[in-house]
């Protein structure tokens, strides 16, 4: 070689072949990839625990807005029983006070199956089902003297929604106890409504 040849320059590639490589970092280390599976898999589990009360506690509202319906009903018509002038329908709302009482006494078994008293309903359920619009109504109709057709037409429409509520608890039971308990009611609760319903069209 001659020594005033100047120095080839040397190839990019036996350059990064001669260069040493970094190791590759990884993105997690063993330790941290195990408490990233941990935390995921209490994060999974609290969503599923959150997913399972919601269903349970959905399940159980409509058997408590019945039972919070129920109750408010037979204050209604137990306030109204000596503000009714018609002897008819003065009768009509004692029979429909018993058959209200006997049923808010029967339903506490049917709470109780479900962790659940008259108690200890759902507060925002049992607000919502305390009938202050039903009692504004009556209270306007007593103070325009037209409080007996106006309460027939108020207790019908009453029945028919606690109709509706005891259908829809029907359909999404298999309780056989459950069931027979709420096709009592319906029994019990279905003449009275009618005779709510002929009288106020006959008074209307």
């Amino acid at each position: 070689m001659n020594p005033n040849q100047p120095n080839a320059p040397l190839s990019v590639d036996y350059l990064n072949q001669i260069t040493p490589k970094a190791p590759k970092k990884r993105l997690l280390g063993n330790r941290q990839f195990m408490l990233a599976g941990i935390i995921g898999g209490v994060l999974l589990l609290l969503i599923i625990v959150s997913i399972v009360n919601s269903a349970l506690g959905s399940s159980k509202d409509p058997i408590q807005r019945l039972a919070a319906r129920l109750q408010t009903t037979a204050t209604i018509a137990s306030d109204a029983q000596s503000k009714l002038k018609s002897t008819e329908l003065r009768s009509l709302n004692s029979t429909l006070s018993i058959n209200l009482t006997n049923t808010n006494r029967d339903i506490v078994s049917q709470l109780a199956k479900q962790n659940l008293s008259l108690k200890t309903l759902d507060k925002t359920i049992v607000a919502s089902e305390d009938g202050s619009a039903m009692t504004k109504r009556l209270e306007d109709a007593r103070l325009n003297a037209i409080y007996d057709r106006t309460y027939a037409r108020e207790m019908s429409y009453q029945l028919e929604t606690i109709a509706a509520l005891i259908d829809q608890i029907q359909a999404s039971t298999s309780d056989k106890d459950l069931k027979a308990f709420l096709q009592t009611t319906t029994d019990n609760l279905q003449p009275t409504q009618k005779a709510f319903s002929d009288f106020n069209a006959a008074n209307g």
